[in-house]
């Protein structure tokens, strides 16, 4: 059973919470892409073009798969999924088979442009406030170094954060789920 571990009380003190916790109104799962061995992209990458980037590998599509599974069984329906525009995100997030993938910009990576960071996750916390606080789950997947701006920790690949609306851009951070 995938569990999301509450970050409450501190590093080390995890309470578990049923991945249901996801089917609540006003829950986003910030999730990164699926196991795409290697690090960044190539020198030469471009977004509209898969052969240019690093990719999901056979086990990144069988986790993405599997962790849709995983949630619709947990009674996610009906979610808004975005993605950023890297083909490693968008085949994670196709592969979820959660419902329609929209792209997101803000949720693009800044690696290696760090001149991009800031406003990228501006674009992100104002999309985040823009969110109705009771509506359906979001499901965003992104990347390690989008996450860690939210959580301030790492996150493995297929792995993610799940956070609660409240109009801000600040959502509050309930716990993580483990890739499977």
């Amino acid at each position: 059973m995938l569990c999301v571990a509450s970050l409450a009380g501190g590093a080390g003190a995890a309470d578990v919470v049923p991945l249901g916790e996801l089917a609540r109104p006003g829950r986003v799962l910030m999730l990164r892409h699926a196991s795409a061995p290697g690090t960044g992209d190539p020198a030469h990458f471009r977004l509209d073009d898969c052969a240019t980037q690093r990719n999901l590998d056979a086990a990144g599509r069988a986790q993405a798969a599997a962790l849709g599974e995983r949630l619709a069984q947990a009674g996610v329906k009906g979610a808004k999924v975005y993605s950023s525009q890297w083909c490693r995100c968008l085949d994670t997030a196709r592969l979820l088979a959660l419902g329609t993938v929209e792209a997101l910009p803000a949720l693009n990576s800044f690696y290696p442009k760090p001149q991009a960071r800031e406003p990228r996750i501006a674009a992100l916390r104002a999309f985040l406030a823009a969110l109705p606080p009771d509506g359906p789950p979001v499901v965003l997947v992104t990347h390690q170094f989008t996450i860690n701006e939210f959580t301030g920790a790492g996150t493995v690949s297929g792995g993610g954060s799940v956070f609660e609306l409240n109009g801000t851009r600040e959502p509050r951070l309930i716990g993580s789920i483990a890739a499977n």
